[in-house]
């Protein structure tokens, strides 16, 4: 099995950094992974600003060359494993550029005609390990799972993903928040996962 991990935060100093070297741990102590590659979105500096103009079409955005070598690594990869911090209810603004722009018709699906298209990324796995400052269920009752929904239905159900986990992490910033535990509880997933 062979894992990319998309990083966004714009701190190593952070607890979403911890976590992404938890799942690195984990995944390099798992014989069945053979390969892992890291993104760090903001140490590459990738520019997440969508732009469409005469010399750039949305339509075009699956060829885009200058995605090519993150197409490339998400065709690689049979999981794809994101770490970010959950901000006003939903990913950073570094994440979702980075999907508005990789996710594209054509690369990641095509329409077909009917209600849902053609999912062009069936068959790999997805693993979203989210950090917040306030209750862990504070997305489920006051947002209506909105983190969730957006990321397992509206994104990789959408593309052909179908096989999604959360680690959704609340209480972060609180001395009483486990995160020992809840990364080490990471440590294990990663260790033991089978694609």
């Amino acid at each position: 099995m062979k894992t990319l991990i998309i990083y966004t935060h714009p701190n190593h100093q952070s607890l979403s950094y911890a976590f992404l070297q938890k799942v690195i741990q984990g995944s390099t102590e798992n014989p069945q992974i053979e390969e892992i590659k890291v993104l760090d979105l903001y140490e590459e500096g990738f520019n997440p600003v969508l732009v469409f103009n005469e010399q750039k079409r949305r339509r075009d955005m699956h060829a885009d060359p200058d995605l090519e070598t993150y197409r490339e690594q998400i065709l690689w990869a049979d999981q794809l494993v994101f770490v970010y911090p959950i901000w006003w209810g939903r990913p950073p603004a570094m994440l979702m550029g980075y999907i508005d722009q990789l996710f594209a018709s054509e690369f990641a699906y095509r329409e077909k005609g009917g209600l849902l298209p053609e999912g062009l990324l069936r068959g790999k796995s997805v693993v979203c390990i989210s950090t917040m400052k306030g209750p862990t269920h504070y997305p489920l009752f006051w947002l209506n799972n909105a983190h969730k929904a957006l990321m397992k239905k509206a994104l990789f159900q959408y593309v052909g993903m179908r096989k999604v986990k959360f680690f959704e992490f609340g209480n972060m910033e609180s001395p009483r928040g486990g995160q020992v535990e809840k990364l080490e509880k990471v440590r294990r997933y990663f260790q033991a996962v089978r694609a």
